[in-house]
């Protein structure tokens, strides 16, 4: 397709960012670089629009959307200007960039990548895909004056093109196996990745304290003079029911309950980063009192747009989805529909073909029917293999070449007492929401 820059129309814009630009969604590591450079020459293109705002930093394998989007919350409830880049997007592109949970108008991206293309004339730079969108948001929060901007990492932390930032806190959830072709097969390698956001005399929360973690977290933060608070030394959480955790601070030795609008039981944790992140910022001059951050995180979802985390997309039978794919998100998802009630559960499940497939499948439940699936993407692992791969693990049903085939498939076979999760990917989320 041949694009005339200057005269494309939102559609076409998008249309050149997912087909003219190497997107890791969609091809995978061939898409990364191993250096900076293009992110660094793109921030000199537009002046570099994050010094213009404060920033918080969130990496982490599982959990940084979820403690992405209630750190927005939170911070639109205080009264805060708030800009939140985050990815993938589920249904819309403009999901990655919002302002108080609005997302950016399509005249602004048009207008970026006009701009973009016209400072580029002579190809000087070829960014990723990532890297422009990156750029984009940081551009259009400058351009919209927001007081606080908070950025999720894409991947790692380390080359991650969000680490140019200089942020007032850097946050990393937790460390579990996820593209280990690419940060490293084992917990501390991918540490280290994360590790790599953190920056000189900047505080750093540190969501778990994991054994084979915990010192590459300490060392670093020794190395850049650097305060490391870990957030489960911090807090008890206790998950009560529907969303509703009792937390007690260790130091104020207080004790309070809040109701979360986000109903997975994985996000005990996240709530606790959430809380240690906020206390720090607070001795950074914010003023973010504990009725605004309890109010807020009553409404995450519908502040700031959050999807695919134990959402609901169906009732009689039940239908839930959630975007965790790797053995970490796997292992709380399982621990949640071992909660659940229901006469038979039903798996609609579909994986992209460079996760740790094995480690996933065995910790799937094998009473369940599955509807073995792939998303309409190149990275998609085929539904056939899957089926035959699963079949290892005692997990048994029917391969579907499309996610809506095998989701009406579940439907046909399910009785109003049972229960149907979607999952395995945020690709198959993605298309049933």
């Amino acid at each position: 397709m041949q694009y005339d820059y200057n005269k494309m129309n939102y559609q076409e814009t998008i249309q050149y960012l997912y087909a003219q630009l190497p997107m890791f969604h969609r091809i995978g590591a061939a898409a990364l670089k191993n250096n900076l450079d293009n992110t660094f020459a793109l921030d000199n293109y537009f002046d570099h629009p994050h010094q213009s705002y404060k920033t918080i930093h969130v990496a982490g394998t599982n959990g940084k959307g979820s403690v992405s989007h209630m750190l927005a919350s939170i911070f639109q409830k205080a009264g805060y200007k708030t800009g939140l880049y985050t990815s993938p997007h589920l249904k819309d592109f403009r999901e990655r960039i919002r302002i108080n949970g609005e997302m950016i108008p399509e005249e602004a991206v048009v207008q970026f990548v006009d701009e973009f293309l016209s400072k580029n004339k002579d190809a000087k730079i070829s960014p990723s895909f990532f890297e422009l969108t990156m750029s984009m948001a940081f551009d259009y929060f400058r351009n919209e004056k927001v007081d606080i901007a908070i950025v999720e990492v894409g991947l790692g932390g380390r080359l991650d093109s969000t680490n140019i930032i200089t942020p007032e806190i850097s946050v990393i959830t937790n460390i579990s196996f996820d593209h280990v072709n690419i940060l490293g097969d084992t917990l501390e390698k991918i540490a280290i990745e994360k590790a790599g956001i953190i920056k000189e005399k900047v505080p750093v929360v540190i969501g778990e304290t994991q054994h084979e973690t915990e010192q590459v977290f300490i060392n670093t933060s020794k190395s850049k003079q650097s305060d490391v608070l870990f957030a489960d030394q911090e807090y008890d959480i206790e998950n009560l029911s529907d969303g509703y955790f009792n937390i007690q601070s260790k130091k104020k030795r207080a004790t309070r309950k809040i109701e979360l609008d986000l109903k997975g039981i994985y996000q005990q944790k996240n709530l606790a980063t959430v809380l240690l992140a906020v206390d720090v910022l607070n001795t950074k001059g914010f003023d973010i009192a504990d009725e605004t951050v309890d109010s807020a995180l009553k409404n995450v979802a519908k502040k700031t747009g959050l999807l695919g985390r134990w959402q609901q997309i169906g009732e009689n039978p039940k239908i839930i989805c959630d975007t965790g794919h790797n053995e970490g998100g796997i292992t709380y998802i399982v621990k949640q529909l071992n909660n659940e009630k229901y006469d038979r559960l039903h798996i609609v499940f579909g994986m992209v073909n460079d996760k740790e497939i094995d480690k996933v499948l065995s910790l799937l439940p094998t009473t369940a029917t599955y509807y073995f699936t792939r998303a309409s993407i190149e990275r998609a692992f085929d539904e056939n293999e899957l089926m035959l791969k699963a079949s290892d693990y005692n997990l048994f049903g029917k391969s579907y070449p499309t996610v809506q085939k095998a989701l009406a498939a579940a439907k046909e076979n399910a009785q109003t007492n049972d229960f149907i999760f979607v999952g395995g990917s945020t690709f198959i989320v993605a298309e049933v929401i």
